[in-house]
């Protein structure tokens, strides 16, 4: 049986203040803020792929056209999960960082962040609430008085990656055969393999 490497992408919806904006909210609480009612996985995903096309053409529309889901939306939490095959993932990734408004009429301006690619969406949704803990946490010490407590919270994985993009090239407890497989939607999925993905992303950052 032939195995489709897939890729589970956690997307953070940001909303960035105008220079001119003043307030007494910190930054990283006032990015997060919800998303408007009107926006639909279905709009998401129609925008993406409209995306891909502008940038890469046929070929890139051709690639995600099929293989492309939004398999959770959180207009509350301005969060995504999309799923993609492995070898399209760029397409999916270069598109979401060149969309500047939620796609819908009269989006407002945002910034799609990649916050977390793994192979498995359980440790995506892993991340999500971890990054939604991390976020509460530096926000009480914020409030606190304790505003380098609360910049550590939020770049805890900073030391992983810099640009706060988690990899899971090796993920612990995964391995064939140690688990149940995820096989959503009839296709079953393998992680990522540390040779031929962990070292061409490690390459591309350099």
């Amino acid at each position: 049986m032939v195995r489709i490497k897939e890729r589970y992408i956690l997307v953070n919806i940001l909303y960035p203040r105008s220079p001119t904006e003043k307030s007494s909210v910190p930054d990283f609480v006032a990015f997060r803020q919800p998303t408007q009612n009107d926006l639909t996985p279905q709009l998401l995903l129609r925008a993406i792929k409209n995306e891909v096309f502008a940038l890469f053409g046929d070929c890139g529309a051709g690639a995600v056209e099929r293989t492309l889901s939004v398999k959770y939306l959180s207009k509350t939490t301005s969060t995504a999960i999309l799923r993609i095959t492995r070898e399209h993932l760029r397409y999916v990734w270069t598109a979401l960082t060149f969309m500047r408004h939620v796609p819908i009429r009269g989006g407002r301006p945002c910034i799609f962040r990649v916050a977390h690619v793994s192979g498995t969406i359980r440790k995506v949704e892993e991340e999500a609430i971890r990054q939604s803990r991390a976020l509460v946490l530096a926000t009480k010490a914020h409030v606190a008085g304790q505003t380098a407590s609360a910049f550590d919270l939020l770049t805890k994985t900073a030391a992983k990656d810099p640009a706060a993009v988690a990899l899971d090239a090796d993920e612990s407890g995964d391995e064939e055969g140690s688990e149940s497989e995820d096989t959503d939607d009839g296709v079953e999925l393998a992680d990522m393999d540390d040779d031929d993905y962990g070292k061409q992303d490690g390459a591309d950052r350099s």
